[in-house]
């Protein structure tokens, strides 16, 4: 195989090269042209003879002109300038452009498997010089363009092109698709996780949780469900969880909780476990269910020695056989609201924090309590490092229909008195729970939504057994 000439510098710009250089990287000269060095040098040295192989004879280089002053460069003669044979015999091409023809002239040998991979091998009359790639194996060569006169393939859209089943898409520019860390692979937007906002309804109860506006998660959950008695007639549940900030993992807390919760009393209430001991013993079970988080693998105490147990309140309700049973520990609370208004609304629950106590020792009252930055400080929490667990239950039988609104503090520090409450929640709650539960964590946005809101809306249908608490 013949090898390119070694030249030092490029014959056309003189700028210094580097072996194995195929074109100057300077000013892009074809260096794959330029001839070997003549056998008879102008001052008389020994060198290659140019054409030797096709039996030529030697040329001379042609003397540059004189000048006449020294301010004026002295004229470079091209490699080009010279006539003279390829290796084949042939007669190079005389044009000064012949080394810069197109680069996607066709090459006159035929077969690109057994062309020569410099210009020496190539046949007499090409008008080209396609260096071999395999002579430097760094350099990659692009695709050839479409022949001349053929149509275009068009590029595939990605905002029309089908994504296939399953893949989920940018909620922000609708075509990126999301890769497994959340984000858009295409405009990089991060996108909603399944828990910042969720709603579900049921025919007789429907709850909405949404992350609200400042927090990064949504640390809050619920759970709805419908069982039925002994006797056939249905029970309906709510239960609420609010995950406490301050502490490890307070998503997978109010999760556990409500999971626990949920499922414990869909086994007792179908047993004919009375409501209220059955709200007790789902409390527990969700204790039990949080508490269970906390055993971490001794390795993970290590690494994080000063980070608390995970942690939440809960609150819950359930309406059956026309009684209304709740159950609460920490601060969420629930509400009756009356569907006619003529009836009083009532706070069922009362708070396990410092403001409550406060209020329940007669040192403050309750706009102080509440005004105070020590106010949301929870005395009463699930969790492995909470004080002696009391879970705090009660049942009431209302004389009207209305909707029982169970909720964590989200919703309730933008309707903290029971007529602000009154008047956020929508007249006909009791025919749309869904809708009503929506107006309800709009209420909290719209307020500033300076925590996660979660609500969920029971009807309570009006039996007429008598009113009082039992």
């Amino acid at each position: 195989m013949s090898q390119m000439p070694q030249l030092s510098a490029c014959p056309s710009c003189e700028e210094p090269l580097e072996s194995g250089d195929l074109y100057c990287g300077a000013c892009g000269f074809d260096l794959s042209a330029v001839p070997p060095r003549p056998d008879v040098s102008p001052n008389g040295s020994a060198g290659s003879v140019r054409g030797a192989a096709a039996g030529g004879e030697p040329s001379e280089w042609p003397v540059a002109p004189e000048v006449d002053s020294t301010d004026t460069p002295v004229p470079t003669h091209l490699p080009t300038d010279l006539p003279g044979t390829d290796s084949a015999g042939g007669e190079l091409p005389e044009r000064p452009d012949a080394v810069s023809a197109a680069p996607d002239a066709a090459p006159a040998v035929p077969d690109a498997a057994t062309a020569a991979p410099d210009a020496s091998s190539a046949a007499p009359g090409a008008e080209s010089v396609t260096p071999d790639a395999s002579v430097e194996p760094d350099e990659y060569p692009l695709p050839a363009p479409d022949a001349p006169g053929s149509p275009a393939t068009p590029a595939a859209d990605p905002r029309t092109a089908t994504p296939p089943a399953g893949t989920r898409l940018c909620v922000a520019c609708r075509s990126g698709r999301v890769d497994p860390d959340g984000y858009c692979e295409n405009c990089g937007h991060a996108q909603p996780r399944e828990r910042d906002h969720m709603e579900q309804e049921l025919d007789t109860v429907a709850a909405v949780s949404d992350r609200g506006l400042r927090h990064h998660r949504n640390e809050d959950a619920f759970a709805i469900s419908t069982a039925a008695l002994p006797d056939g007639s249905p029970a309906v549940v709510a239960i609420v969880c609010d995950g406490v900030s301050s502490a490890t993992r307070p998503d997978e807390a109010s999760l556990a909780a409500t999971r626990a919760a949920n499922d414990s009393l869909l086994v007792s209430l179908p047993r004919g476990t009375h409501p209220q001991q059955a709200m007790h013993e789902a409390i527990l079970a969700a204790a039990d269910a949080v508490n269970a988080l906390a055993a971490e693998p001794a390795s993970a105490r290590e690494h994080s020695p000063h980070q608390n147990a995970p942690a939440c309140t809960l609150v819950g309700s359930i309406v059956a056989g026309g009684l209304l049973v709740v159950g609460w520990v920490g601060d969420s609370r629930a509400y009756w609201v009356p569907d006619d208004r003529e009836g009083p609304t009532v706070r069922l629950t009362e708070d396990d924090s410092w403001a409550a106590q406060m209020v329940a020792a007669g040192l403050m009252n309750e706009a102080e309590a509440y005004a105070d930055e020590r106010a949301h400080a929870i005395t009463g929490w699930l969790g492995a490092d909470a004080y002696e667990l009391e879970p705090h239950t009660a049942s009431f039988k209302p004389d009207r229909a209305g909707v029982v609104v169970v909720c964590t503090d989200g919703l309730w520090n933008y309707a903290e008195a029971v007529e602000e409450m009154a008047d956020a929640v929508p007249a006909d709650a009791a025919d749309r729970p869904l809708h009503s539960a929506q107006v309800l964590v709009g209420h909290a946005l719209d307020g500033g939504g300076h925590d996660n809101v979660t609500v969920a809306v029971v009807p309570f249908p009006f039996v007429p057994q008598g009113a009082g608490s039992a």
